[in-house]
């Protein structure tokens, strides 16, 4: 016997029809001889309508109260799935993310999980029953309801899969696995049997959005397989799993790219010790996050820095940096929202060298300037011009021998 847990994303339960087949398939799943607990999101678009809601009442709505409010969407889901089960003649009982014991830190809307205790899930595997979990959400050591942010039933369904010592965790939604990049701008693209946590680590935090990122940081901590698969087909989907001896074989497994974010660059700063610290601790002081950094030396003791932030944050980053480059003597401070980073990741970088030229060389090969680079030992990214967004990413995508056979 074993023991299986099942997150099913928000289209998986979008109605009725669909609560029914994820029945059908937890109840397959349970018949086959295993313990099975369920992780639900909200139905598709219930959380925007409840923060609609909340917004038509305030325009600043209290942060707790919101998250007593957005809690419902995945309490509604896990008791018409358990209600469902119990119709079908099986046991089952839905528990919210406090009665689980998801215990969570205060910060209301984005908490991170601390521990879960999870006894009254380990009591009725006992008692033979399904358990349905709602996602998303814990409490804090107040006893105040948490959420987890955006994407968050994932890491739930991980955090829980690891506290009760899960075989495997897996997890539904409207993709049939990880591809080697989007098959929206690249109809090459494969999809993968397997990537490792930490390939998956880097594509997540690059702009593939298919698994929440510390969902991931979980499933390696705690060594949690993860089974990324559609709720739609019997098809196979991607393991998500610790790195093995044949994915170094790859040099590249897939490539990402993100819109998302903006370039500034100050000019002519005076080049002295403390001036990164003086550009950037602003930054940092208004809670916006720093990508990519590149420095450019100048003759006469003065050189040019160049950052990217998110895209979301670029004015108000870019307002921060006209003061400062009054106080430090700049010359002047450029903006640029379209830019797009594209990365290339791979396990098997560690022990393959010239990845970065061929990288290099083949934007070059169709005129794409490179405006920033950073690296990983897994990972090289570059930024370019976002009007070549798709031809970057097939060319790489050829380029590293990852098209379909035979096409």
């Amino acid at each position: 016997m074993s023991v299986i847990v099942q997150k099913y994303g928000g289209t998986s339960v979008a109605d009725v029809d669909r609560i029914r087949n994820v029945a059908n398939r937890v109840i397959k799943t349970y018949n086959g001889g295993n313990d099975v607990v369920v992780i639900l999101s909200a139905m598709s678009g219930v959380t925007d309508s409840l923060i609609g809601l909340a917004h038509q009442v305030t325009e600043d709505p209290d942060r707790r109260e919101m998250d007593v409010l957005l809690a419902t969407g995945e309490q509604t889901t896990a008791s018409l799935l358990a209600m469902m089960l119990v119709s079908m003649g099986y046991p089952a009982a839905s528990l919210l993310g406090y009665q689980a014991e998801v215990l969570t830190d205060d910060a209301f809307g984005r908490a991170r999980i601390k521990e879960i205790g999870a006894n009254r899930i380990k009591s009725f595997l006992g008692e033979n029953k399904i358990v349905v979990v709602a996602g998303f959400q814990g409490c804090d050591e107040e006893g105040n309801i948490t959420t987890l942010g955006r994407g968050g039933s994932d890491t739930s369904a991980v955090a829980i899969a690891a506290a009760i010592k899960a075989d495997s965790c897996e997890i539904y939604t409207d993709v049939n696995g990880i591809y080697t990049t989007d098959p929206n701008i690249c109809k090459k693209a494969r999809k993968l049997d397997q990537i490792s946590y930490d390939e998956m680590l880097e594509m997540a935090s690059l702009g593939a959005k298919v698994l929440q990122i510390r969902s991931v940081e979980f499933a390696k901590k705690y060594n949690v397989p993860i089974h990324l698969r559609s709720s739609f087909t019997e098809e196979e989907g991607t393991m998500v799993v610790e790195e093995t001896a044949d994915m170094e074989r790859v040099v590249v497994s897939g490539v990402t790219y993100n819109k998302n974010e903006a370039r500034i660059t100050l000019k002519k700063v005076p080049d002295q010790p403390g001036i990164a610290a003086k550009i950037l601790t602003p930054i940092a002081d208004a809670g916006i996050l720093v990508d990519m950094i590149i420095q450019n030396i100048r003759a006469g003791g003065q050189t040019d820095l160049t950052f990217t932030v998110p895209k979301l944050d670029f004015k108000k980053a870019l307002k921060i940096e006209e003061e400062i480059a009054r106080k430090i003597g700049a010359e002047e401070v450029l903006g640029d929202e379209h830019i797009a980073k594209i990365s290339v990741t791979g396990i098997g970088m560690k022990s393959h060298s010239g990845v970065a030229t061929k990288m290099f060389a083949a934007l070059a090969a169709e005129n794409i300037n490179i405006m920033l680079i950073s690296t990983s030992e897994i990972r090289i990214s570059c930024v370019v011009e976002e009007k070549y967004t798709e031809l970057a990413v097939q060319t790489l995508h050829t380029a590293f021998g990852l098209d379909k056979e035979n096409e």
